[in-house]
């Protein structure tokens, strides 16, 4: 299954790349060029369509849970100033997606959406110390009824260029349902309160929808 946010870019990708073989058998008489153009493009669309895949989860709801956003690594769990809502110190975990990762984002908590805000910005690489501050971004908070309210943030990485945000103020979520979509290459934190029990490692992969990346005591 394909991301609703991929048909537009798939179907044009096809047309071009059909486009070009055409043109390619036309007027090209030599075989292994026009051989050798096809398999680069058979490969370059069978790379764009694995970015869109939309995989089906089965999460495990659970309000104490706080489960990961996204697929990819965890980069970073550090304690910071999260300036922008909480204004005050936050436990942050941020998660880094490679483009063959899975790209959609999924509500970390079931709750109601509180806060919901774009940035526009820069597109440094993901991992960049100021990227979570100076990158195209958007920011979501959820209230749980255990958990409180939780912030995640979707940040633009150097190939990504544009962030969709499907999360609406005053909108009740299911967790692990779609909260959005970030095109080629990103990254998500996701900010819990200070001493929460943090269950992954630095370096450590995690499954969006499925991981467990933190409890909230009752």
């Amino acid at each position: 299954m394909f991301h609703k946010e991929g048909y537009k870019i798939m179907t044009i990708t096809a047309i071009i790349l059909i486009a070009i073989n055409m043109i390619t058998y036309s007027f090209i008489n030599v075989y292994w060029i026009k051989f050798a153009i096809l398999v680069v493009s058979i490969i370059f669309f069978l790379l764009i369509i694995q970015f869109f895949r939309n995989p089906k989860r089965a999460t495990s709801h659970n309000n104490k849970h706080i489960i990961a956003p996204v697929d990819g690594k965890v980069v970073a769990i550090e304690e910071v100033y999260e300036k922008e809502y909480f204004k005050d110190n936050r436990l942050q975990i941020s998660i880094f997606m490679s483009p063959i990762n899975v790209h959609v984002t999924r509500h970390p908590v079931g709750g109601k959406v509180t806060y919901s805000k774009y940035h526009p910005g820069k597109f440094l690489v993901a991992w960049h110390p100021k990227s979570s501050e100076e990158n195209e971004r958007t920011t979501v908070v959820v209230k749980n009824d255990i958990a409180g309210e939780i912030l995640y943030r979707q940040i633009a990485g150097a190939m990504a260029k544009r962030i969709v945000n499907y999360a609406e103020v005053d909108t009740e979520v299911v967790q692990g349902s779609d909260s959005g979509f970030i095109k080629f290459g990103s990254r998500v934190d996701v900010f819990v309160p200070v001493g929460t029990k943090v269950n992954v490692e630095i370096n450590q992969k995690v499954k969006g929808g499925v991981s467990v990346i933190a409890d909230v005591a009752s």
